[in-house]
């Protein structure tokens, strides 16, 4: 793999702003969310286990491929700029194009969520106002804006979204598993946590789904590097933040889980608000601080904000990279003139996520409502898509293989390379699946995978219309 990044190809020049601690706080608000928890821990004790599981065949393999890969190549672009120096331009495209295309519903969702959240926030959870469409696109809509114009106005301010973000995520997560020790010491647990309720069965359907979803939500480590010619001394800081934040992460998600399993049953936890729940009930066994509930629920709005600027500034860069490529259109390549950022790109990212949440709100109860949850899962099948030609990366890369110069350093690679791609195609297959109760299995497959096919043919068609165009054009 050789050769310069796109950006500094062109010619040019972006701020080298983001150092070692913005980027583990990047890290952490990118990957982390709280939700997870709760989502988790409703599934019982043998959720333990296969975040073990995702931890050690999906995150660390994630981790380690990353950090190795950004200290020899810190390219603007990340997964974008590795594949296309190793597999050629096309395979560089439609890896950025899955990576950048993807996250266009990912925000919306994110969103609704914080917004039903901030219900509890001011005090109005569980009145019917999470219900109210007028309140929850305002919010939204809102939201989405504000981090848009924060990462516009350039990476050294938008950082501080994420930074913020990322406290605000690890204050209500510290809280809860010190609320969780204290009911390890003080009380028995709210479900039956032993090694037969531990162990997963791996044969069962759902324990497999819960796996993969699992495994999504350990994504994001990669962000910092789609902005690495705008990190100081990239090579070094790159992967010191990948190893610094990694075991935070795996930590606040594997304990985070636990407390909720101790505090709470797993049959009665709210997959929207569950960490919040667990939060009231541990805080109503100390028969006091009832106000951190509402507290956390701020920060639980202002963490989701931070993650949101991560997931806007990240995959602006994949298409800033791809524009200048000239694969979109050059508009995307360009930078603001006084805040060195890439504009149209983010601009572009948050205009498309807002039509797409109106369509989605318009459409409640209709025809476009399944519309969109079909897309949904389209794009969870079409977001691991760059996570296989990372790894791949990883395995084929010559100076890695080069640098290899003993046969376990050898099969290291091998070993968290393959452990990689198995998990992702694990995910992508299990995506793949309808759920229980779905009345037709082979429309769910045509829709779910015919519209990923879909949205990859879109992405080859502006790829050879940018190619022929550039070919005539030269």
């Amino acid at each position: 793999m050789t050769g310069a990044a796109s950006s500094s190809a062109a010619g040019v020049r972006l701020p080298r702003v983001l150092g070692l601690r913005d980027l583990v706080l990047l890290n952490v608000v990118g990957v982390t969310s709280l939700r997870w928890l709760a989502t988790s821990a409703a599934a019982g004790p043998s959720v333990l286990s296969l975040w073990v599981l995702a931890a050690l065949f999906f995150f660390v393999p994630l981790g380690l491929a990353v950090a190795e890969l950004s200290s020899r190549h810190p390219q603007q672009g990340g997964v974008y700029a590795w594949t296309k120096a190793a597999f050629g331009e096309g395979h560089g495209f439609l890896c950025g194009w899955c990576y950048w295309v993807n996250n266009l519903l990912y925000y919306p969702n994110l969103l609704m969520a914080s917004a039903v959240m901030a219900t509890y926030a001011i005090g109005k959870g569980g009145t019917g106002l999470e219900d109210n469409w007028t309140y929850v696109l305002t919010a939204t809509l809102a939201m989405l804006w504000l981090a848009t114009a924060f990462n516009v106005v350039g990476v050294g301010t938008g950082k501080w979204l994420q930074n913020v973000g990322a406290i605000c995520l690890v204050i209500p997560g510290l809280v809860l598993i010190a609320l969780g020790c204290y009911a390890m010491v003080t009380r028995s647990p709210a479900n039956d946590i032993a090694w037969s309720t531990v162990i997963p069965d791996l044969g069962e359907r759902r324990e497999l789904n819960l796996w993969a979803s699992i495994a999504f939500a350990f994504t994001g480590i990669e962000l910092g590097a789609t902005m690495s010619e705008e990190v100081a001394d990239a090579r070094r800081t790159l992967p010191r933040s990948v190893l610094v934040s990694a075991p935070a992460i795996v930590g606040l998600y594997l304990l985070g889980t636990a407390s909720v399993l101790w505090i709470v049953p797993s049959a009665k936890v709210n997959v929207v608000s569950g960490f919040l729940q667990a939060l009231q009930a541990g805080l109503d066994a100390t028969g006091s601080l009832a106000w951190v509930v509402t507290l956390s629920a701020v920060l639980y709005v202002v963490s989701n904000l931070g993650g949101v600027g991560a997931w806007l500034a990240g995959p602006a860069r994949v298409a800033f990279a791809i524009g200048l490529d000239r694969y979109f259109p050059p508009a995307f390549g360009r930078l603001h003139s006084r805040w060195k950022t890439p504009y149209v790109a983010v601009l572009v990212q948050s205009t498309l996520a807002t039509l797409f949440l109106l369509l989605s709100v318009i459409g409640k109860g209709t025809t476009v409502e399944h519309a969109y949850l079909v897309l949904l899962d389209t794009m969870i099948l079409i977001y691991f898509i760059p996570f296989v030609y990372l790894f791949l990366v990883y395995l084929s890369d010559p100076d890695l293989r080069a640098g290899a110069t003993t046969a376990w350093a050898r099969w290291r690679i091998r070993l968290l390379g393959m452990s990689g791609i198995l998990l992702t195609l694990l995910a992508m297959g299990l995506a793949c699946v309808p759920p229980p109760g779905t009345p037709s299995v082979w429309q769910f497959e045509l829709k779910v995978v015919g519209g990923a096919a879909l949205f990859v043919l879109v992405g080859g068609v502006l790829f050879w219309r940018a190619r022929f165009r550039g070919e005539h054009s030269g």
